[in-house]
């Protein structure tokens, strides 16, 4: 097993909060991306007889061009502006979305904006209206987070809010290293590796004794380029780990408390708080 591929396995469906507090992100299933992508074409099916039939007696005595170019717009309106405009104003929800409590959110978990819907929704607009669905529900099926090729351009997938978060328990500074750990230099680190260090530390009980070792060496090898100066010799990897994750947590939170004092100072108190 690789080291890239080692920690990037632990971190296929996870966030970490602004707290430090890692995530276990429920991943829509397949079947409710297709029930809830089923709720909005109909919805879109409906609303295009309407347009349709409403436009024609409208334009009924206008020319073969004026009629043509009315549904090209209307067209275009209902299967990609609409939803575009919808699921920017919902961060990530439409109306099958909100039927089955799902909702798109970026890669990396924050609310999808303009760009990321737009680019969705014109690729699903070859994906569901000129091929059918096929490459959405194949690309489904074999991403490892149920992604649609037009979640694979814009860098979004789809989660489920109907599953309760597991929240796991953030990791202490073994006593023997603390004092190293506090007064180390640690650096930012990818996401994917404090993700994946995290993950490995939570689910050691699940793997082999060779795998377990492998795997924390491998992840602790990578942690420590970002950490200076090393840790003493002879040192469990596992503790390191440990000791690391612990101490960016802690640092993370007294920077989030004195922001939050410096913002209480600067910024007049909330009438309405």
């Amino acid at each position: 097993m690789s080291v890239d591929g080692g920690y990037r396995s632990y971190a296929g469906d996870d966030l970490v909060t602004g707290e430090g507090v890692f995530v276990e992100v429920p991943v829509a299933s397949v079947p409710s991306r297709m029930a809830s992508r089923a709720i909005d074409l109909l919805i879109t099916a409906i609303l295009a007889i309407v347009g349709f039939l409403t436009f024609g007696v409208l334009t009924a005595r206008s020319s073969e061009a004026v009629a043509t170019a009315v549904s090209i717009v209307l067209t275009v309106g209902l299967t990609v502006i609409l939803p575009v405009i919808f699921e920017t104003l919902t961060r990530g929800r439409s109306p099958g979305k909100y039927a089955l409590g799902l909702v798109t959110v970026r890669d990396d978990g924050g609310p999808i904006t303009l760009r990321h819907s737009a680019i969705r929704q014109l690729v699903g607009f070859v994906e569901f209206y000129l091929l059918g669905g096929s490459p959405a529900i194949i690309a489904a099926f074999i991403h490892p987070r149920a992604k649609r090729l037009g979640d694979m351009a814009a860098g979004t997938y789809v989660m489920s809010l109907r599953h309760k978060f597991q929240v796991t328990a953030p990791p202490e500074v073994p006593p023997a290293l603390e004092h190293w750990v506090r007064a180390a230099d640690i650096g930012p680190m990818p996401a994917s590796l404090s993700i994946g260090t995290r993950q490995f530390l939570t689910r050691t009980g699940g793997l082999t004794q060779q795998s377990r070792q492998h795997l924390g060496q491998d992840l602790c090898a990578q942690v420590l380029q970002h950490v200076s100066p090393p840790p003493p010799p002879g040192v469990h990897a596992e503790w390191i780990l440990r000791a690391v994750l612990a101490e960016r947590r802690r640092r993370d939170l007294d920077r989030l408390q004195s922001e939050a004092i410096r913002t209480h100072r600067l910024m007049p108190p909330d009438p309405l708080g």
